[in-house]
């Protein structure tokens, strides 16, 4: 038995020293790299961060124009996406997610991920796509005057529907489709609460859940609730006169993007059949962040009868296809509430990280 506890105990060392060596690991944040060499051949303009920090360790270079592979669409960039994945990319943060994104500073420099513009050339294995056409989707490297992408991240743009219109929708509105469609399992019918409406993600699940036919509450604060009910919320809560979860009103559905309210507060609102649908969290907790939300909810899902779900969206041409002909049949739009140029894009990152935008950041590219 004492062996069996002293086995026990060294384990247990070893497994705090594990994550003590795992913490410092990710918490050293190396000094930026200075800037290569002038490029040779075509140059663009376009935004890079060489290390991890705020805003201030971005800078606009002038680098090579990317190289188009035989599968890839190289797109001409007019207007560019700002999202919160944005600014935790930059400053590296959750720290977990450096695993992916490289330890002490980026893997890959390259700043923004949606865009829309004109398709310049492809390569030739694409089809589906030619040059002139207008396309919108997700690319690492969008914060620029070019960026290549793959044609399975794209779908073209409604002639109706303008290049910021379409920047703002790839990560946000996929993410709350997929969150109601997929996640949620949302029915026509059922009643969906959206806790963060006036968001970017927030903003698009408003009229997605009406689009799939559900009668819609959205929670926001007091300046943004005539936004959120031109948006087509059926009911809307200013959490700052109103706690829902107090309410007796019950939901078939809770979108949760801001994380204000605990687990527990949430599934009590919910019927037995109902669903939570953790996106987002304002935890800004260094190592692990609004991955803490995701554990609460995957540790507290065998005790609560609601189904509790997080989700990482999938950007796909299918979703993003479906996206834009709700876009050219107007039921769907894109929430803008600020528009920077490229070369003001850190204070674009700034703004978003205040959390008070409403809606969608976007940003001109000339």
């Amino acid at each position: 038995m004492k062996r069996r506890w002293k086995v026990l105990g060294g384990l247990g060392a070893l497994l705090v020293a594990g994550v003590g060596v795992l913490a410092a690991v990710l918490s050293n944040t190396a000094a930026c790299a200075p800037s290569p060499s002038a490029a040779v051949g075509p140059t663009m303009k376009a935004w890079v961060a060489r290390c991890y920090g705020p805003p201030e360790v971005m800078a606009m270079e002038d680098a090579p124009v990317p190289a188009l592979a035989d599968d890839r669409v190289l797109v001409r960039v007019h207007a560019a996406g700002a999202n919160p994945l944005d600014w935790h990319t930059l400053r590296g943060e959750p720290r977990i997610m450096r695993l992916s994104s490289g330890l002490g500073a980026p893997e890959d420099p390259r700043v923004g991920a949606d865009f829309a513009g004109v398709v310049e050339q492809v390569g030739k294995d694409v089809t589906g796509f030619a040059a002139g056409e207008r396309v919108f989707g997700v690319a690492a490297g969008a914060f620029a005057e070019f960026v290549v992408a793959r044609p399975a991240r794209l779908a073209k743009i409604p002639d109706s529907i303008s290049y910021e219109q379409a920047a703002a929708v790839p990560i946000a509105a996929i993410t709350a489709l997929q969150s109601l469609r997929d996640k949620g399992r949302l029915q026509a019918g059922q009643k969906v609460l959206i806790n963060g409406a006036s968001g970017g993600v927030g903003t698009f699940a408003v009229q997605i859940a009406k689009i799939l036919g559900a009668e819609v509450t959205g929670v926001c604060s007091t300046r943004n609730v005539e936004m959120v009910r031109g948006l087509g919320a059926d009911h809307v809560i200013d959490y700052t006169q109103e706690n829902f979860t107090v309410s007796g009103k019950r939901w078939d559905l809770i979108i949760d993007t801001v994380s204000n309210h605990g687990v527990f507060d949430l599934t009590g609102v919910l019927g037995d059949d109902g669903a939570l649908v953790v996106v987002g969290s304002n935890d800004d907790e260094a190592f692990l962040g609004p991955v803490w939300r995701f554990l609460a909810a995957t540790l507290a899902d065998p005790f609560v009868a609601p189904r509790l779900e997080g989700i990482l969206a999938d950007t796909n041409a299918e979703d993003l296809t479906w996206l834009a002909t709700q876009m050219a049949a107007g039921k769907l739009r894109s929430q803008i509430d600020r528009r920077f140029a490229l070369a003001d894009t850190d204070e674009a990152i700034r703004y978003l990280e205040t959390g008070r935008a409403r809606g969608k950041v976007v940003i001109a590219v000339p």
